[in-house]
């Protein structure tokens, strides 16, 4: 659904992700399965056939279990993660043209910084 953010290398297999739900990275979610609105599957985590991830929930493990509920804060991250990377996209579609491949990455070559975006582990250490 709307909002849902799907990791890097995930798989997804005959399965429904609803509304801001987030499956993490090299996750596999199979046949049947239901991620709840607003739910996360951490990454690698093994979503067995028809689980019913409920709203709101971390999942995490081989198979996934449910570990514990999302506090606010967590939300807040994963929709700005969300928002980050949908912006990016529109980024890159306005800047886009065609190019060849360089052989090794070109001196004083720019990076994309988003300073504003950490990682969920740097704003919860900041605020113990």
């Amino acid at each position: 659904d709307e909002e849902g953010h799907i990791g890097h290398g995930a798989i997804l297999h005959g399965c429904v992700v609803q509304k801001n739900a987030l499956v993490g990275m090299n996750a596999v979610v199979n046949d049947n399965a239901v991620i709840g609105e607003s739910a996360i599957v951490a990454a690698m985590a093994f979503v067995k056939a028809g689980m019913i991830v409920p709203p709101r929930t971390l999942v995490a493990g081989v198979p996934a279990k449910v570990v514990r509920t999302l506090t606010d804060q967590e939300l807040a991250w994963k929709i700005e993660g969300t928002r980050s990377y949908q912006e990016l996209a529109r980024r890159s579609l306005a800047t886009m043209r065609e190019t060849e491949a360089l052989s090794v990455p070109e001196p004083g070559r720019k990076r994309i910084e988003l300073p504003e975006l950490l990682p969920l582990s740097t704003i919860k250490a900041k605020r113990s």
